[in-house]
């Protein structure tokens, strides 16, 4: 069935409780399982000669972006490491979340994407967007959406 999952994390509770589910699936059906996280993508926005005060180089960006990559992803990482499903994680910057999920099941040849939802609906999700709802319309891989209770 399948044999390459894609579980997608943006470090949240609601991505932290997914984990144990997926991970237990991956287990159940004998599929490796790809982490991913995606950090924003690097950018300055300078107006004229005015830089914020606050920029950071692109090393530094690109430090820490790493360093949250590696944070979001070790619970499944240490998840599939206790179950003894083969694990790799990968992480992509990017200005939309739910592309950059879409690319990674591609470039990886995941044949499942397993992610929570927030399942936010009315204002709140015209406003703040679905991540789930947009790889689900979008992808061309299966999706299993994990809604916590």
């Amino acid at each position: 069935m399948y044999k390459h999952i894609l579980m997608p994390t943006d470090g949240s509770p609601l991505s932290r409780k997914a984990i144990k589910d997926g991970i237990a699936l991956a287990k159940a059906l004998r599929a490796r399982v790809t982490g991913f996280y995606s950090p924003e993508q690097y950018e300055v926005l300078a107006y004229g000669e005015y830089f914020p005060p606050n920029l950071i180089s692109r090393t530094e960006w690109n430090k820490q972006s790493k360093a949250t990559a590696e944070k979001f992803l070790s619970p499944i990482e240490k998840a599939a490491k206790a179950a003894r499903v083969p694990y790799q994680a990968y992480h992509k910057e990017s200005m939309s979340p739910w592309q950059a999920i879409v690319d990674a099941a591609r470039r990886k040849k995941c044949d499942l994407i397993f992610m929570a939802s927030h399942g936010r609906s009315g204002i709140p999700g015209i406003l703040l967007g679905s991540q789930a709802g947009k790889v689900l319309s979008h992808s061309k891989v299966p999706v299993l959406v994990h809604k916590s209770k």
